[in-house]
């Protein structure tokens, strides 16, 4: 199973964790576990590039473990509210996603938000 805790703070999403392998197929054709990595990169490139902004990103291949930390959406760090709207709601996004996922990977996914500033 892989959990996904989100992080907000003063009710903006601003990172993620995600750590274990869904077990939904075998290591190396296991398309959740794809399409999970396939979005994280998705996230942290999109909030990089196109945003313009800084993203701390940690990434575990022996055991999976990732942690994804976008200072810009908290106005702590940012001062621009269209770029902390933008990389906020991208994140916020996946957490929807994911919500929606759990109607058919329940048995294979977990997601929880925390308020907490890391």
């Amino acid at each position: 199973m892989t959990k996904i805790v989100f992080y907000k703070w003063d009710n903006t999403f601003y990172g993620f964790s995600e750590k274990g392998h869904t077990g939904y197929g075998e290591s190396g054709d296991d398309v959740l576990c794809a399409a999970l990595s396939a979005m994280t990169m998705l996230i942290i490139n999109t909030i990089e590039v196109s945003y313009a902004s800084d993203v701390d990103y940690t990434i575990d291949e022996a055991t999976t473990d990732i942690q994804v930390i976008a200072h810009g959406a908290l106005k702590e760090y940012e001062d621009d509210d269209a770029k902390r709207f933008a990389v906020s709601g991208l994140i916020q996004a996946y957490y929807y996603l994911l919500n929606d996922m759990l109607e058919d990977y329940y048995e294979f996914l977990d997601v929880d938000v925390v308020e907490e500033l890391i």
